[in-house]
């Protein structure tokens, strides 16, 4: 944009005999299906693409942009395309320029949202407070610059975690919300305080010269409605813009399209709101639902056949979606082969699930399968565990997508070191990791004169720790917060004495004692409950060891943790490897055999649940199913668990609303083989009909069919549900008496609580007493 004067395109001599001989070519590519050719020839005004799963949008895309510019005449400068990640736009910049050469495909704007954002805030950011040379602040530079607002501002953190206002914050800047307008928006305490740490946070960003990321596109925003010399600048320059992905698209996103469409409107969006899954992350699906609202005259193509899947595989996915009731009316099609049966695996439990899908990996292996074209997906990171286990157990390569390996999360090594300093306290890696984690207000300067004065005397941190052995210039609140956390690691050694054969009880101490648990638990973020669910299932996993060890010990079992990390580490450098991943990090990419696991109500549906919830949250989970299934190329495998500990408890496995609705005559289902370890697993035992939401039009005939015996009871947290209802009091024993406000149904049941003084905290059922 430098240097260059900006004019109106104008058009190269596309009707003469080479533009029509290139547009015969192209609109006669072989290769472009019907519904694919009507996509790239249109050039005027604007288009919607519902491109469905694995449709070839990418081919559309990629020689839509080639024929604009080699058949129309629009000069490259003048396309601008854009997409979500730079390996996306990286794909896309590649395949144009293998259609129209290197040097033109340079010129077109091919980029990201927020990359597209920096490059204007670079050349008129001073508009709105920026120099050219500004700073982009990563996660780590946010987290910093909210401390030092709340430690300024003397703001609440055990009412709203600093993390957690950066959340909200974001949030904001997602929807083109400044800080005086969430001021004005704020509904509850947590908001409140976030609007006023919002206001100071952005003061402090500017006065850095430094923008967030939420910034690339919230000032972005105000540039374009508040210049108009700069809008209509970018005005003139964009012919054509086009959008991958649109159901992905947030608002300040979408508002920012809409000020650079210029008086042509030759705007094309492509995306599928049957894939629509990042809600959580500020995507908006209505922006791709109701673009005809928004350009009435709207040329609407629909990319229906699959060129991805076996026949079969589409039936599945027709099945699931085709219930969605926000959606698009399309139906996937496929002109290969029917392809093998689903199968569905019914398993006795979570660990009879993970060995079944191990044991069919050594079978397709065995027969020249590689492992690389297999996938298998959870719903949750929490799943992984007993899946990683399993493969381990049968020698499996795996890598996990989109994560960490479940021993390498950070809670999961914080609540190992907790449990290993429990057992030894002198151990300087594990005590050095939690001594300010969660945070006790311990500067690096204190520590690091704890961990010299060690050093200097040849004893352990722990030891340095006594007060005959501070530092005498250490000092004030930061000795009595040392001597805070001496304490707390003498208490766990004395408790791992006493709980010596029980580890699971002794680690559920330390996250409370830690004050660990507390801190996940007044962070209302997605990350913070991906964090708890993590810690509930290691604990789980404990509880599991202790019932099938002879002589269960804490020493025994961070020996089997570190022996575990050790096999893992030995495969991580196999070329070879199963990919494991939830479903949402399986976006975009296809296998040949997909494992899709946990298919139970709860569990996958895993939200939705809460009336006044449901009919988002379960059109999602929905979504995510359709997602799950058309990431299969050749064979789907479905599995669900009759019996399954996650969390810590073991729950009756009902089917998934998704099983029933695939067709029976496509699936072969296979049940348990018996297992001498398996933990008194229980048949599915009361009636679903009030479980199921279906249409009371929808006609389950030839639907996969579960029979139920009504005799056994129903699952524990529907117990735990029916004791609490809204309005009634309970005790927490940190934060005293309370009133219910909200109740999530779940895995495991939330409470939203209003507390005198601390306003209203989401917590586990579990951690609160019912007033009489």
């Amino acid at each position: 944009m430098h240097g260059r004067t900006v004019r109106r395109p104008e058009r190269l001599d596309a009707g003469g005999e080479d533009g029509h001989t290139r547009r015969a070519m192209i609109d006669s590519d072989p290769e472009l299906n019907d519904a694919q050719r009507e996509a790239v020839a249109h050039n005027r005004g604007p288009l919607l693409i519902f491109a469905g799963a694995g449709s070839g949008k990418t081919r559309v895309i990629t020689r839509r942009a080639a024929r604009l510019v080699d058949a129309e005449g629009v000069p490259p400068w003048a396309l601008m395309c854009v997409t979500f990640t730079n390996k996306a736009a990286g794909e896309m910049r590649y395949r144009i320029g293998s259609i129209l050469g290197p040097e033109r495909s340079r010129e077109a704007w091919i980029t990201t949202f927020h990359a597209m954002g920096a490059k204007i805030l670079r050349r008129w950011g001073e508009r709105v407070g920026l120099a050219k040379d500004f700073t982009i602040y990563d996660d780590s530079d946010q987290r910093a610059l909210m401390q030092r607002v709340y430690d300024e501002r003397k703001l609440d953190d055990e009412m709203l975690a600093p993390r957690a206002a950066l959340g909200i914050i974001d949030r904001w800047k997602q929807e083109g919300i400044g800080p005086d307008a969430a001021t004005e928006r704020a509904r509850n305490d947590a908001e409140r305080i976030a609007a006023e740490a919002y206001q100071t946070y952005q003061r402090r960003l500017l006065a850095s010269n430094a923008a967030d990321f939420g910034d690339l596109l919230r000032l972005v925003l105000d540039l374009l409605d508040r210049e108009d010399d700069v809008r209509r600048e970018l005005q003139a320059r964009l012919s054509h813009i086009m959008v991958d992905e649109f159901q992905d698209t947030n608002q300040a996103q979408y508002r920012i399209l809409r000020q650079l469409i210029n008086t042509e409107r030759n705007i094309c969006v492509v995306g599928d709101d049957d894939q629509a899954i990042y809600r959580w992350r500020g995507a908006d699906v209505r922006n791709i639902l109701g673009f005809r609202d928004d350009f009435p005259d709207a040329h609407v193509v629909k990319l229906e056949r699959n060129y991805r899947s076996t026949g079969r595989i589409l039936r599945a996915a027709n099945a699931v979606i085709e219930r969605s009731r926000t959606r698009e009316p399309k139906r996937l099609f496929t002109q290969s082969v029917d392809g093998d049966p689903i199968e569905l695996y019914v398993a006795s439990s979570e660990r009879d699930e993970a060995e079944r899908i191990a044991e069919r990996m050594v079978e397709a292996r065995e027969m020249g399968r590689p492992l690389r074209d297999m996938a298998v997906f959870y719903r949750i990171h929490a799943q992984s565990r007993p899946l990683e286990e399993a493969l381990r157990a049968e020698n499996i390569p795996y890598v996990v997508y989109g994560g960490q390996r479940f021993y390498e999360r950070a809670e999961i090594k914080d609540l190992l070191a907790y449990l290993r300093i429990a057992m030894f306290p002198h151990d300087d890696v594990s005590l050095l990791r939690v001594i300010n984690q969660p945070t006790r207000g311990l500067g690096k300067g204190t520590v690091d004169k704890l961990i010299a004065t060690a050093s200097a005397q040849g004893i352990s941190v722990w030891t340095a720790l006594g007060d005959d052995r501070l530092p005498g210039d250490i000092q004030g609140a930061a000795r009595k917060r040392l001597a805070t956390f001496r304490a707390l690691t003498e208490a766990l050694h004395a408790k791992a004495g006493a709980l010596a054969d029980a580890p699971s009880q002794l680690a559920g101490e330390a996250l409370v004692d830690s004050g660990y648990l507390e801190m996940l638990q007044r962070d209302p973020s997605h990350e913070a409950a991906a964090r708890l669910e993590n810690l509930r299932e290691m604990i789980g996993s404990m509880q599991s060891y202790e019932q099938d060890a002879d002589s269960p010990s804490l020493t025994d079992f961070l020996e089997r943790v570190s022996l575990a990390e050790e096999a893992a580490k030995d495969q991580a450098g196999a070329k070879d490897r199963v990919a494991l991943m939830t479903v949402h990090a399986a976006k975009g990419l296809e296998f040949d055999t997909v494992f899709v696991t946990g298919l139970e109500e709860r569990m996958f549906p895993y939200r939705g649940f809460d009336p006044g919830d449901a009919p988002d949250e379960i059109e999602e989970e929905r979504r995510l199913a359709y997602v799950a299934i058309t990431r299969a190329r050749k064979r789907l495998v479905l599995s669900y668990a009759t019996s399954r500990m996650i969390f810590g408890q073991t729950r009756a496995g009902i089917p998934s609303r998704f099983l029933r609705e695939i067709p029976s005559e496509i699936v072969r289902t296979s049940h348990p083989a018996r297992s001498s370890w398996q933990p008194s697993a229980r048949e599915v035992t009361h009636e679903v009909r009030n479980e199921f939401e279906h249409d009371a039009t929808s006609d389950d005939r030839g639907s996969i069919r579960i029979e139920y015996d009504d005799a056994s009871p129903r699952p524990a947290h529907e117990d735990l549900g029916r004791q609490f209802r809204r309005g009634m009091h309970v005790r927490h024993k940190t934060y005293g008496i309370g009133r219910v406000e909200h109740i999530e149904p779940g895995p495991e049941l939330r409470l939203t609580v209003v507390f005198p003084g601390k306003g209203a905290l989401r917590l586990l059922a579990d951690y609160v007493e019912r007033m009489a």
